[in-house]
């Protein structure tokens, strides 16, 4: 599992990268067709036509950071599609790490793990009780 801060966001390409392309060239890709800065440092999760290789590109404050991993049997799936015609999701780490462990999200159910209530619904109730 990943651990990342909840700054940090996690974007997911929608459309297939070239699996060749590296620190440039996937920066532009961020750049040209996410509409996104490449060094704000948030991640940038691309799959192959094929779907066995994934990628991943971050700046460190230092310099580029490009991340694969290839699967030997099977593909990688995206979590959900983009809304219209947007270039890219945001997914959250526990996705991400669900995706590169190759688990198909599309047949897992997230369930419910807590309810949250406002604290003046809280302290009402009590008052009432």
């Amino acid at each position: 599992m990943l651990t990342l801060p909840s700054s940090v966001r996690i974007f997911a390409a929608v459309e297939p990268v070239d699996a060749r392309k590296s620190f440039d060239g996937l920066a532009a890709v961020v750049r040209e067709s996410l509409g996104s800065d490449p060094m704000g440092g948030h991640l940038y999760f691309f799959l192959n036509r094929r779907g066995d290789m994934a990628q991943i590109l971050f700046w460190d404050r230092t310099g580029f950071v490009v991340m694969r991993k290839r699967l030997e049997s099977g593909t990688f799936r995206l979590v959900r599609n983009a809304e219209g015609n947007k270039s890219h999701v945001e997914i959250d780490a526990a996705e991400l790490g669900l995706m590169l462990e190759g688990i198909d999200l599309g047949t897992v159910k997230r369930r419910k793990r807590f309810k949250w209530e406002p604290q003046s619904t809280i302290e009402e109730k009590s008052a009432t009780t």
